[in-house]
């Protein structure tokens, strides 16, 4: 059985605390639309592409704009927000940098591109990854594997021989499909159903856990 090889980082959930943040902006976008949030609304947009959401918005919620401008507001605010203060998850940095020593690193991430490259800049992480990718490169979002088979793929190695580490529900349903071994890292205000959970090889309650020798150990 091969060894594990490489890591695969999600961002939001995981480098930096931004789920709260998406869900104030879009609900408040929502709301000046005079639109409501739908019940199951924040769930269904966790993991999905740029595409996917902003279609979201646009048809199922019925914002009254079309998808691209949908996305245009909202990446816009998200941005501004990214700007006035980063909100990365504590211990975030240590562990990318602590990982990359011993393993090549990729990004697989549900933001869009502009989004993650402001976020690994002002993070001092633009150097971190050998490969970076949206979801919003490949075909489907999370909860489908594309974007995982995608980055393991530029990396040059076999999904079995990578490990993710990602907190959302349709994060560690990508990866598993994928092949990869998963860690949870579980959010404690969005945390994954029990039954992507499930899907992990090990969950963590920070990143702090998170060496190199225990993802060594996952196959």
């Amino acid at each position: 059985m091969s060894g594990i090889a490489a890591v695969v980082f999600d961002l939001d959930g995981v480098i930096i605390d931004t789920e709260g943040v998406w869900e104030e902006v879009r609900r408040g976008y929502v709301a000046e639309h005079g639109r409501a949030f739908l019940p199951d609304t924040q769930q269904r947009m966790m993991g999905m592409s740029t595409g996917e959401w902003s279609r979201h918005l646009s048809v199922d919620v019925g914002v009254g704009r079309t998808p691209q401008q949908v996305a245009d507001d909202v990446l816009g605010r998200m941005a501004q927000r990214y700007a006035e203060a980063l909100p990365l998850i504590p211990g975030s940095v240590a562990a990318v940098r602590r990982l990359g020593q011993r393993f090549p690193l990729a990004l697989a991430s549900s933001s869009a591109r502009i989004l993650i490259d402001q976020v690994l800049a002002t993070a001092g992480l633009a150097d971190a990854f050998q490969v970076t990718l949206s979801t919003e490169e490949v075909a489907r979002g999370k909860p489908a594997p594309d974007v995982y088979l995608a980055a393991v793929q530029r990396l040059g190695f076999a999904p079995k021989e990578c490990v993710a580490v990602e907190d959302s529900s349709n994060g560690l349903r990508a990866a598993a499909a994928a092949g990869l071994a998963v860690v949870a890292v579980p959010h404690g205000e969005y945390p994954p159903a029990p039954d992507a959970l499930e899907l992990a090889d090990l969950v963590v309650e920070d990143l702090g856990e998170l060496t190199a020798d225990v993802v060594a150990k996952l196959r």
